[in-house]
């Protein structure tokens, strides 16, 4: 059975329809956001990047809250829970440390994913995207879009 090693909160002052996780040693990162990243219409809820995770957000400019969690191994599925989108991806973290980027910036709070030289498997949700889609049209929404990413070790990497 799968059990939890840490739970991060933090708040994202999500920009320009997004923002992305990518390791703390940005020297490291071969592509650090935004570049490459995806403008569209529709882009994809998650897109993987060497080193970095991209989030497509429902809202321009807004407060999202996400919640980190690590795992020593895959987390159990919560039936039924209220998440209008999920996706999986693989990601490689040099330092054991995440740091939340912006196109304006990066957040202060990292995200401690407590080992470094390790590949993680990844599953993202998100719920309150329609609302947050409805209120950004007219002012700065605080906490309605929030995101759940779950990470646990697949192997050591080099």
């Amino acid at each position: 059975m799968a059990s939890l090693l840490r739970r991060q909160v933090v708040e994202i002052p999500v920009d320009f329809h997004g923002f992305a996780l990518q390791d703390y040693d940005d020297m490291e990162v071969p592509l650090p956001y935004p570049e490459g990243r995806e403008v569209s219409d529709d882009p994809p809820f998650l897109t993987a990047f060497a080193m970095r995770l991209d989030f497509a957000s429902a809202g321009h400019t807004h407060t999202a809250e996400l919640v980190a969690e690590v795992w020593d191994a895959e987390p159990p599925h919560e039936e039924g829970a209220p998440w209008e989108v999920e996706a999986k991806a693989q990601l490689v973290s040099v330092s054991g440390r995440l740091s939340v980027e912006l196109v304006a910036g990066s957040v202060p709070t990292a995200i401690e994913l407590g080992a470094g030289g390790l590949c993680w498997q990844v599953r993202a949700r998100s719920a309150g995207r329609a609302a947050v889609a409805r209120l950004a049209v007219r002012g700065v929404p605080h906490r309605v879009e929030r995101y759940l990413v779950q990470f646990w070790p697949t192997r050591v990497v080099g």
